[in-house]
């Protein structure tokens, strides 16, 4: 009787995410990122941990495709123009890394003993950073699309391309074992019905892309108009897979990388009219899938291979991560990174890929690398990419804080304005008009040098200043001003503010942005000379602006508004004397307030206790009956 193959039922898709969902969270919470959560719960529920899974390369095999959705992802913030632009990166940064730490690398493998060609192919693996790590870490931190983000994307996508040479070259290997064993002649036949020539990879390899960016540059915005025309939703969804896994299935037929399919689709896509649909169709796909990519890798580490070859396996971790993170540096600062850049790239590249498995697979189908090799290689790039996340954390928690950069922009210093304004953001920005329309003399500083050059370019002089330090408001002219404006958007700063100016520059009159009503109650009780918050005027204006827009005729409506104002200063005066609960009763609620009944029905009939109650009652008689019919009615 035939046994059934090994297959996936609902209790290991219950047990996957299971995992994810605890282990996610919490070491989240602990600090430590998604990637290494992921990591740590497949390792759990992998065959050498729980044994809930006994094949987890089955599952990296369909998990992979969440590294071809973020790749994707990843091209479509990526416009052709923009990928031109990071060409020197690419071919430049790119390829001096890859060459400069493979080569020590190998030096490195060697040193341990290992053969030369393992010792190249186990370094050019570990050469190969690990894509879905590293931009998972870059779009939680929000790096992604800064400058030194992309600088990292190229570096990646160069590692990208170079697993195609990377292959060529254990097929080298492989050709040159061959001719040792067995004599330069008969390798040279075996090889040629085993292997094709490397021109026809090549050309193989530029036709796909060629077709793959003539279909993307010629197909796909038609094809995406007529499928919105005249499917739904869930065919676009379809359609957006079918680009995605299309491209990736191309790219792998010519020997490339899947992850480079995706990438190139999403580049060519990156300035079609459907990309935001494209990418939030695509988008809960990706993290699933990435998340189960994570959790294969975590469940592949051999952990009876790292329990027989430990002292292999923690020295080759050690020294592969800091060999490759001082190479990177290295080049790094060569390139004209700065110093911070250069060691965060450093902590986030010091590790082999989900490239170097199909990598040493290869070598190990071609008999360059044995059994013994290709698990401890292995095992060095799964705990290095394990202990990434680690390495990144610390790295955050022992530099210290980035200054910002003070290039063009000048520190407060004999500043003699009439007004000084603290803070320059939407609110201060807006105060300052009426008062540079009257020609008023406005010293203005804030701490936020990216604002202050932003400012700059449209005309404003902003000095850069913390205003919650004495002696920054000296050198303002805080002691020389008529007013002080205080517009910053943290309450806890203008109270600090508000707090100085008042017991150091008791002459100037205080104007103060307030938060909440209860930033408004600490204000008025600190004896500022005016408040108001940030959003009450809009919002009352906001207000005004709908009732006109219904209908209601315009003395109804300056009558609305000025009930609503003089409500609201009523409530806030009960609210000084008795706390913010006070006044509730002036506050109107959209709530319907329910007409008080008794509790029981009286047993007699209403009389009157005297002549005026009688006629009060003969009035209300025939209202009331009519509420009782009404009520016996249809519902009115």
């Amino acid at each position: 009787m035939a046994t059934e193959p090994a297959s996936l039922d609902l209790g290991h898709a219950v047990a996957l995410l299971a995992a994810a969902v605890v282990a996610v969270p919490l070491f989240r919470k602990l600090g430590l990122g998604a990637v290494l959560g992921y990591l740590s719960a497949g390792l759990l529920i992998g065959p050498h941990g729980l044994g809930l899974f006994d094949d987890p390369e089955s599952i990296l095999h369909v998990a992979e495709l969440g590294v071809v959705l973020f790749l994707f992802l990843i091209g479509l913030e990526m416009r052709p123009a923009k990928l031109w632009a990071l060409r020197r990166e690419i071919f430049g940064l790119g390829v001096a890394q890859v060459l400069s730490c493979g080569a020590l690398l190998t030096g490195i493998a060697m040193l341990f003993g290992w053969p030369p060609a393992v010792a190249g192919i186990g370094a050019a693996g570990f050469v190969l950073s690990s894509t879905a790590v590293i931009m998972k870490m870059l779009d939680e931190r929000g790096e992604t699309a800064t400058p030194a983000g992309q600088r990292a994307v190229s570096v990646l996508l160069l590692e990208d391309l170079s697993i195609i040479p990377l292959l060529a070259l254990v097929a080298f290997l492989a050709i040159a074992r061959e001719a040792g064993d067995a004599g330069v002649a008969a390798a040279s036949a075996s090889a040629g019905a085993a292997t094709q020539p490397a021109w026809l990879s090549i050309a193989l390899a530029l036709g796909v892309v060629a077709a793959v960016v003539a279909v993307g540059r010629y197909a796909l915005n038609p094809m995406f108009r007529v499928v919105a025309a005249l499917g739904g939703r869930d065919v676009m969804t379809a359609a957006a897979l079918l680009v995605v896994l299309g491209a990736a299935l191309a790219m792998q037929w010519g020997g490339l990388s899947m992850a480079m399919g995706a990438f190139l689709a999403g580049v060519l896509l990156s300035e079609s009219t459907f990309r935001h649909q494209l990418e939030a169709d695509v988008e809960p796909f990706r993290g699933i899938l990435l998340g189960l990519f994570f959790l294969s890798v975590g469940m592949s580490l051999d952990l009876a291979v790292v329990a027989r070859e430990w002292r292999l396996v923690a020295a080759g971790v050690a020294a592969f991560m800091l060999v490759k993170a001082l190479g990177i540096y290295a080049i790094a600062r060569l390139f004209g990174a700065a110093h911070r850049e250069a060691l965060l790239r450093a902590a986030l590249f010091a590790q082999g890929g989900e490239f170097a498995f199909v990598l040493y697979a290869a070598a190990l189908a071609a008999g360059v690398f044995d059994a013994r090799a290709a698990a401890v290689m292995s095992a060095i790039v799964i705990l290095s990419m394990a202990l990434t996340p680690v390495v990144v954390l610390l790295l955050d928690r022992l530099l210290p804080r980035p200054a910002p950069s003070m290039d063009g922009i000048d520190a407060a210093a004999c500043l003699t304005g009439r007004v000084l304004v603290i803070g320059f953001g939407r609110f201060g920005q807006v105060v300052s008009q009426p008062l540079l329309a009257r020609d008023v003399d406005v010293s203005i500083i804030d701490a936020d040098v990216d604002m202050i050059r932003a400012a700059g370019n449209f005309g404003f002089k902003v000095y850069y200043g913390d205003g919650m330090r004495l002696d920054v408001l000296h050198a303002s002219g805080a002691a020389h001003a008529d007013a002080i404006l205080v517009c910053v958007d943290d309450a806890a700063a203008a109270d600090r503010i508000v707090e100085i100016a008042k017991h150091e520059f008791p002459l100037a009159r205080l104007y103060v942005r307030a938060f909440d009503r209860g930033h408004v109650m600490r204000l008025v009780n600190a004896g500022v000379e005016f408040q108001v918050r940030e959003t009450f005027e809009s919002a009352l204006q906001f207000g005004e602006q709908v009732l006109r827009g219904l209908g209601f005729a315009d003395a109804e409506v300056a009558e609305t508004m000025a009930d609503v104002r003089r409500r609201d200063t009523e409530r806030l005066e009960l609210q000084l004397a008795g706390g913010i609960k006070a006044g509730r009763a002036l506050l109107r609620g959209n709530v319907t307030t329910p007409e008080p009944a008794p509790l029981t029905r009286p047993q007699r009939s209403t009389r009157a206790l005297n002549d005026a109650a009688a006629v009060a009652l003969d009035e209300e008689a025939p209202l009331a009956g009519s509420a009782a019919a009404g009520r016996g009615g249809e519902p009115q």
